[in-house]
């Protein structure tokens, strides 16, 4: 792939290139049938597209011709089914389809949608799978499936369990409305059961944090003791959690890593489900290999199996390289002499961590920029510009060479363009410079700190803006770089001395490393499909440390990519660049 670097105002396509909708074979049509199947056809395109598409989007993408395309257009939009934006022209999936999506839901038999899904994983787990919906803010079980044997964990239909402190509870609390979630909590008492039930509301909410960013809750014996559960939420055509879809068992049976393994799988079920009755699943799970060995300079050099190891940072006073795992939650520092990691487990979501230069940590949490105090785990509180934004969490942070930390945030479930870019300064005032952004990702600096780069991981883009280092203002955007849908997301970023732009694909299997004007220069296999950030390092600045995940990878991708969640090296000849730091 060689993708040039251009003006984003000088347009770069809608999309549609991104849709892979298969085209109609006429042969296959029904006599008289022919428009019907290119005007469904063509709605699959408009609704398939990572943007929305443009006349000259959609001729290209599809290939007719235009005078057909401006009929089919034509008849779509009288009948509701798309709509024509007049401010872009650009065309949308119309509100007639989201009426008959309600007609779809209002007969919408959940117990009989997720009865084989419940069959297959009761087979698979050789435990108990159950169905369950939130009534009068409890848990009642709809309905249930059990293959524990004499030991094993048994759920009665019509039973009903706490929502605090039960998985499936905890999944839809996870993912109701802000308002719904507040309303559940003022009435809700938050009785303990066990020595480990969240008694404390704090506690709770930091864990439903979690539970959003993961995709799936948790239960460790919060209920009942020696039993475990995890439990994905099943979602309706409006993103709303109607129901959870969990796994019992003992805890002996279900530990915490089998847990996790599950609760992925739990996810594509439950989308498994919501297809069957006309919602549109989400894709989770990336391709699989494509063939090609891993380079074979990559080394896992920490088999770690995190669930999101994210934000690498080399110090160079103490030779080692800091990370976080953000569902951890915990902060690592890893010794390449010795290959000992060390972890310290954090009560809130950690997305990022840079150096100070008078010496110690700064952390970005849920709470914001917070002091971080290695040694006790100790989190300082200082500032936090989305206080009042409690489904937006940090993701990626850096320091620019004047002290400044820039930072991106983004929905807990990356399911709405919240996310802005900030520049937090050391005297800790703050200034928003980009907003509607869904996954704020990687950044850095060109090595004379002229340019700036920038990752919105959603749309599959990389930004560069003109940076003026003295004010710390951003000019003139522009699309640097954007990856299909299919290679992967950009994720991650660092730039080397030369000034070429080191990437880490999500979902891609690999690194690209881009030259100044965007041109692809160079593609590393690695043996994990979830690369998420990379950071030069070692006595040269000539190790690439490179940072990955198993968040919501099944278990089917994680048998081909064992060591996913690992920490790995990758020797280059083109030295880093040291990491700025904040004050």
């Amino acid at each position: 792939m060689d993708v040039r670097a251009h003006d984003e105002r000088g347009g770069a396509g809608a999309g549609a290139g991104d849709t892979r909708v298969l085209k109609p074979d006429e042969r296959d049509v029904p006599t008289g049938a022919a428009a019907l199947a290119k005007g469904l056809y063509l709605l699959d395109v408009i609704g398939e597209a990572a943007t929305p598409p443009r006349f000259k989007d959609l001729q290209a993408a599809t290939g007719l011709p235009k005078g057909t395309l401006a009929r089919l257009l034509n008849t779509l939009v009288l009948f509701r089914l798309i709509r024509q934006e007049d401010s872009d022209n650009t065309y949308r999936l119309g509100h007639r389809l989201f009426e008959l999506a309600h007609r779809v839901w209002e007969s919408f038999d959940l117990r009989g949608a997720a009865a084989p899904v419940l069959d297959r994983l009761a087979e698979e787990t050789r435990e108990t799978a159950a169905l369950c919906a939130i009534d009068n803010d409890e848990v009642l079980y709809i309905d249930q499936r059990s293959r524990g044997g004499a030991y094993g964990f048994r759920i009665e239909i019509g039973r009903r369990a706490p929502l605090h402190c039960t998985a499936g509870g905890k999944a839809l609390l996870a993912f109701a409305q802000p308002h719904e979630q507040r309303a559940i909590f003022d009435r809700m008492m938050l009785t303990g059961f066990t020595d480990v039930t969240f008694t404390q509301e704090d506690a709770l909410l930091a864990d439903l944090a979690l539970s959003r960013a993961r995709g799936y809750a948790v239960s460790l014996e919060e209920h009942v003791a020696g039993v475990s559960s995890v439990a994905a939420p099943i979602f309706d055509h409006t993103g709303r959690a109607v129901a959870a879809i969990g796994v019992f068992g003992p805890s002996s049976r279900l530990t915490r890593d089998r847990l996790h393994v599950t609760g992925r799988d739990l996810m594509a079920a439950a989308r498994q489900i919501s297809g069957n009755v006309g919602a549109t699943p989400m894709n989770i799970t990336p391709s699989t290999r494509s063939g090609r060995a891993s380079d074979p300079q990559v080394e896992c050099v920490l088999p770690w199996g995190a669930h999101l190891a994210e934000g690498p940072v080399w110090s160079v006073r103490e030779k080692r390289l800091y990370w976080v795992d953000i569902l951890a939650p915990s902060i690592n520092r890893f010794d390449p002499a010795t290959g000992a990691n060390e972890e310290v487990v954090l009560p809130r979501l950690v997305s990022a961590v840079v150096g100070r230069r008078d010496g110690g940590l700064m952390a970005l949490t849920q709470a914001g920029l917070e002091g971080f105090d290695f040694a006790s785990g100790t989190l300082t509180p200082l500032v936090d510009p989305e206080a009042e934004i409690s489904d937006n969490r940090f993701n990626d942070g850096k320091c620019d060479r004047q002290g400044r930390l820039w930072a991106g945030t983004m929905r807990l479930d990356a399911s709405r363009t919240s996310g802005s870019l900030y520049a937090i300064k050391p005297d800790l005032s703050w200034e928003r410079h980009e907003s509607g952004l869904t996954v704020a990702n990687g950044l850095d600096w060109s090595p004379d700190g002229r340019t700036f780069y920038f990752a919105d991981s959603a749309p599959g883009r990389i930004y560069a803006y003109d940076f003026d280092e003295t004010a710390g203002q951003l000019k003139r955007r522009r699309i640097f770089v954007e990856i299909d849908a299919a290679s992967g997301r950009p994720d991650g970023l660092a730039v080397d001395a030369e000034g070429f732009v080191w990437c880490a694909i999500w979902d891609g299997w690999c690194l690209h490393r881009y030259a100044p004007d965007g041109s692809l220069v160079r593609e590393v296999k690695l043996p994990i499909p979830r690369p998420t950030s990379i950071a030069f390092g070692g006595d040269d600045l000539k190790t690439l440390f490179i940072t990955s995940a198993r968040v919501r990878l099944p278990s089917r991708i994680l048998t081909e990519a064992p060591f996913s969640g690992g920490l790995f090296t990758l020797p280059v000849d083109v030295p880093g660049l040291p990491a700025a730091e904040f004050g």
